[in-house]
């Protein structure tokens, strides 16, 4: 018997020694482990929706049917148009028989861009240039107009009268007067470009103008391929410092007026919507702090304001996207006032209706209402802070209904009409599968299933994910290790830990894997044990575990890696002596901070485009959880590793792009004096003219194999 027991264990070590080892090119350069992903979907009228597809040269818009996932037809090809080889956006009117196309795109910033647009009519198929190098062209509701943004100002081109252009504003200059199209840190943070907003009859357009002519510039070299650099130069307001003065106006087509509307107090306007009434919009307001948001509703016609709604918290309010107008000019409205986030129902006077969905646990993703149903569709967390699924539920907060796979990472796509959803299905173990449902969540068709991926990756020495919690600092922390597939627990390993840690966010998820998890695998095959921990402040457990640490960005971030690294040490198969921490960006702070205040546990660190003071970052992300510098100076120097260089003990490569908008080369380069002022050997490396995301030609490749040395060299 003992005599077959070794066959069979020399059996499984053969199998496992044939199995292909990870490797860097793998992933960053032969894109080895790309799943098979659906193009971005546009839901249309009726049931069907459109893909845009690129074939033999040409680009086309192609209509599906959602009930067979055939296509019915093209709508239209780029080589049956004359002056338009290819494009690479497209838009409808609300009719759909008209196009907005796009090409000649040139980036901005993170998603804004420049772009030549034409407009396209189905009927007669022709082609109408609308502008080069213009911004955001948005149809009016009735069609007859197309609205868009040039030069930091407003311009109307009138279908219905000859193709004839008004110029809305007049005043728009760089870096003083913005109309329509947010500023940098408005984009960044608040996460919109577009500005302006027609109304539901088409008679009035609203939009913001930006006076950042007080906003300080940063300046940053670009060293490009020329003898000398030239300097890219932008507003961006850090924290304390001035901020864009943002009004809002409505410019009138009856009147052809516009008139500047004033709703009280306030810093920012975060989100103009119009309601289902024709000439009433919706305009929410923040105070500086961010803990007051007001919703008002104004009148275009009379530019009278009444304040609707009133959200206050102690710590900040969350801005996002969830709000929907019903027939009667109610409100669906999501807010974690309760303690959790959750989907609240509201009057048109904004008194509460009733809260939709309760309980100790996360909604995360508001998809929709279904009107002749009185259906809400949403994402949550009710099985489990790592997993997500999708609900129905009625309006009265009844009869709900799970559409998904309660475990897992699911992802819902509907059509207009709310009749049917492609779900996006992942986990740990089981890359994307998309499958067509109806909208009691029957499973009518599998989309793609990515079997092709998933038998490949099965010839790789891939290690299991095994996730659970770790008990610190008195809260039940979200972990995920990766450890070594032929792990002996009698042997001592190094490990490497990996961390975010911003506000909200989350990197112990059930759902498949991401490039690092790749290199954590390939960590892994080498000898390396991988952990990943949430800490406090993290996103998906409640409003109090992710506002603790309000005032103190990465105090007790930090404190939690460096308490999960101490428990990690007095396991019997990690050396205590070789424990790592990397992260990016909020994570490269974090890891910066725990090599240096946890410098009797970590041996090395690894922080990729870091913040190092909070004193650099833009006002609105910072002031959220910080206030200003003047109201908290100690939250923000008491964490800021540029105080305390002398902590370091350990290793540390630092890494940075020079072209970073976001978080700005500055942080690092007082990094780098800071420790050579303290005599701290480091390591660092600076990648040219390279944002935030460090990516662009074999960069990745590079960047991966100096961090991988390093952590072969220091663990």
């Amino acid at each position: 018997m003992k005599k077959i027991l070794m066959f069979f264990i020399g059996i499984s070590t053969f199998v496992q020694a044939q199995k292909k080892d990870v490797s860097l090119e793998d992933i960053w350069r032969n894109g080895t482990f790309r799943a098979d992903y659906m193009n971005s979907l546009n839901s249309m009228n009726g049931d069907f929706y459109s893909l845009l597809n690129y074939a033999d040269g040409s680009t086309s818009v192609d209509k599906y049917s959602y009930e067979t996932l055939e296509k019915v037809a093209t709508i239209v090809d780029s080589k049956d148009l004359s002056g338009l080889k290819t494009f690479q956006s497209y838009s409808f009117n609300n009719d759909e028989t008209k196009l907005i196309l796009g090409t000649a795109f040139k980036p901005i910033f993170r998603r804004s861009f420049l772009g030549t647009f034409y407009v396209y009519d189905i009927a007669t198929k022709s082609l109408d240039l609308i502008g080069e190098d213009i911004q955001e062209p948005t149809f009016s509701p009735d069609s007859k107009k197309v609205a868009y943004a040039k030069g930091n100002n407003l311009f109307i081109k009138d279908y219905s009268e000859n193709n004839v252009v008004y110029q809305i504003t007049s005043n728009g200059k760089k870096n003083e007067i913005i109309n329509g199209i947010t500023d940098w840190v408005y984009e960044e943070e608040f996460g919109f470009v577009k500005a302006f907003e027609w109304s539901k009859d088409s008679k009035y357009l609203a939009y913001l103008r930006f006076d950042e002519s007080k906003v300080k510039t940063f300046s940053m070299d670009v060293y490009g391929q020329g003898k000398y650099p030239t300097q890219h130069v932008f507003k961006y307001p850090k924290a304390g410092e001035d901020n864009a003065k943002v009004s809002l106006h409505i410019f009138s087509f009856e009147t052809n007026k516009t008139a500047e509307i004033t709703v009280g107090e306030y810093e920012y306007i975060p989100r103009i919507n119009w309601t289902n009434e024709g000439n009433i919009l919706s305009i929410r307001t923040l105070n500086r702090h961010q803990n007051d948001l007001k919703m008002y509703f104004v009148d275009a016609k009379t530019y009278n304001s009444s304040l609707v709604l009133n959200e206050t918290d102690k710590a900040y309010v969350e801005v996002n996207d969830d709000l929907t107008f019903l027939k009667d000019n109610s409100f669906i409205w999501t807010s974690e006032k309760d303690g959790f986030n959750h989907i609240y129902h509201y009057d048109k006077s904004g008194k509460l209706i009733n809260q939709v969905t309760k309980g100790n646990w996360e909604v995360t993703s508001y998809y929709g209402y279904n009107e002749d149903k009185k259906t809400i569709y949403y994402q949550s967390v009710e099985n489990g802070s790592i997993n997500r699924g999708v609900y129905s539920i009625s309006l009265k907060g009844e009869n709900k209904k799970l559409l998904s796979n309660p475990d897992g990472t699911n992802r819902a796509s509907f059509s207009k009409n709310m009749h049917y959803f492609i779900n996006t299905f992942s986990d740990a173990n089981t890359p994307n599968v998309y499958t067509l449902r109806n909208d009691e969540g029957k499973v009518l068709k599998t989309i793609k299933d990515n079997a092709a991926l998933k038998e490949l990756v099965a010839q790789y020495n891939l290690s299991k994910k095994e996730f659970s919690t770790i008990n610190v600092n008195g809260e039940d922390l979200n972990m995920y290790t990766i450890k070594p597939a032929n792990f002996d627990p009698n042997k001592k390993y190094p490990v490497l830990m990996y961390q975010y840690s911003g506000p909200g966010s989350q990197q112990v998820a059930n759902r498949w894997n991401s490039a690092n998890d790749y290199w954590h695998q390939m960590l892994a095959q080498d000898g390396y044990i991988i952990v990943c921990v949430d800490g406090r402040g993290t996103g998906f457990k409640g409003r109090d575990f992710k506002k603790v640490t309000y005032m103190n960005l990465v105090k007790h971030e930090t404190e939690d890696q460096i308490a999960v690294a101490k428990k990690l040490a007095e396991l019997p198969y990690v050396d205590a002596k070789r424990i790592g921490i990397w992260g990016w960006s909020f994570g490269g702070h974090m890891s910066t901070n725990s090599l240096l205040k946890g410098n009797d546990v970590f041996a090395a660190a690894i922080a990729v485009a870091p913040v190092t003071t909070w004193r650099f970052y833009d006002t609105i992300y910072t002031e959220r959880y910080m206030r200003t510098p003047e109201e908290n100076p100690t939250g923000y120097d008491e964490n800021s590793p540029l105080n305390y260089p002398e902590l370091l003990k350990g290793k540390y490569l630092l890494i940075h792009g020079t072209g970073d908008d976001n978080v700005h080369v500055q942080n690092a380069y007082r990094m780098a004096e800071a420790l050579i002022q303290a005599n701290k050997q480091f390591e660092w490396g600076m990648y040219p003219d390279k944002n935030h995301g460090i990516y662009g030609g074999n960069t990745r490749l590079h960047l991966y194999t100096k961090m991988t040395n390093f952590i072969k060299n220091n663990l």
